[in-house]
């Protein structure tokens, strides 16, 4: 039989391996996150007709004469080059700008995806769109512990912000130099025990002939200015609070003297969160405090082209992807995490339109060589009549 029948149809089966990954890019044009696939080809085996001689005195060396049987797939590699952002404003859509890939886990096995839909389910628990449950690590008393295994990522809806005690408080703003001797401002602070208790001290400000006095139960102190300036006096013990006044000014005419900051708090409950740049979960309680709740992990892969496809844009590693290393994003060529936005499919139409054609009229030439070497055995049957 015709070895061009056989070449013909390696042709068909390749070209038609061809046209199945051009469609499935083509399919996932919109699909978030997906990376387009491509197909390699290569030569089959060669029949050796003639061998190769050796140069002679008298004759120069002929090279060998192959005839080639055909053509296979080498390979269909990924393409992981970034996709475009999409904004969505939805805090927990999240982006992974540059290298890296979010951990997912889907019953008992470790996935990896660069579909950043989550959301968080009934029980408070982040997941990819399919269910999986988003990887990370959870805060232990505000703070990520380095080194701790990854695990699924909790909203705890029910974390309180404990209270803290007072110790630490400013004065700012203005008392006026030109105020009679005697005159009384008189100013409240609030502050905070370590249950949380909130009470008011009260300030007094004294006008005296040198500056003002500043005075709360027994405390006392003198503050004395220069060219408006603080030059004594500049803090005041109010039991286990410091008030640090060396910002107070003594210029005429303005009165404005108020307290502006104090370190302590009452106990407060979880009232939002938002997701920064390193996959930190931030919560923001109704005391005014933030805190870190949780951080998402990324992993990256020496070779992530070497990744399986699992289904619903999600990896598994293979012995030719290397073991997943997991850190933080922004840390060690790991990218960054975008909030409100999702990664686009990195399928270019214009390619893959152009991929089609070629695959179409590749497919046609070798069903061409198929209906010739059938029309060549046709007339060798008819040889005999």
């Amino acid at each position: 039989m015709l070895r061009s029948l056989y070449s013909g149809i390696s042709g068909l089966r390749s070209h038609q391996t061809m046209l199945d990954v051009t469609g499935n890019n083509i399919a996932n044009v919109n699909t978030t996150a997906f990376k387009a696939s491509s197909v390699q080809f290569q030569d089959t085996l060669s029949q050796l007709v003639k061998n190769s001689t050796l140069p002679q005195q008298d004759t120069g060396g002929s090279n060998p004469a192959q005839v080639g049987l055909g053509v296979q797939v080498a390979g269909i590699s990924t393409n992981f080059a970034q996709g475009a952002a999409q904004s969505t404003g939805v805090p927990t859509d999240l982006m992974i700008a540059g290298d890296g890939f979010f951990i997912v886990r889907s019953g008992a096995e470790t996935l990896y995806t660069r579909n950043g839909g989550f959301s968080f389910d009934s029980q408070g628990r982040m997941v990819s769109a399919d269910g999986a449950f988003v990887q990370g690590w959870t805060a232990q008393d505000g703070a990520i512990r380095p080194g701790s295994a990854v695990g699924n990522i909790t909203l705890p809806v029910d974390a309180v912000s404990a209270p803290a005690a007072t110790t630490a408080a400013t004065v700012t703003g203005n008392l006026p130099s030109d105020a009679d001797v005697d005159d009384e401002l008189v100013l409240d602070v609030t502050v905070y025990d370590a249950n949380g208790n909130a009470s008011d001290v009260a300030l007094t400000f004294v006008r005296t002939g040198t500056g003002w006095d500043v005075s709360s139960g027994t405390s006392t102190t003198s503050l004395e200015f220069t060219d408006g300036e603080v030059t004594a006096g500049g803090t005041l013990s109010i039991g286990p609070v410091t008030v640090d006044l060396t910002s107070v000014t003594g210029f005429a005419e303005l009165s404005t003297v108020a307290v502006t900051d104090q370190d302590g708090h009452a106990a407060g409950t979880l009232q939002s969160y938002a997701l920064s740049d390193d996959g930190s979960l931030i919560g923001t309680f109704s005391n005014g405090e933030t805190a870190v709740l949780a951080r998402v992990a990324l992993a990256t892969f020496v070779n992530p082209t070497g990744l399986e496809k699992a289904g619903s844009s999600q990896y598994r590693p293979t012995v030719n992807s290397g073991d997943a290393a997991i850190g933080t994003a922004g840390v060690d060529g790991m990218g960054e995490i975008i909030s409100g936005a999702l990664e686009m499919s990195n399928v270019d139409l214009s390619q893959e339109f152009t991929n089609l054609i070629v695959a179409q009229r590749g497919f046609q030439a070798n069903a061409r060589i198929i209906t010739t070497s059938d029309e060549v055995l046709q007339e060798l049957t008819n040889l005999k009549r």
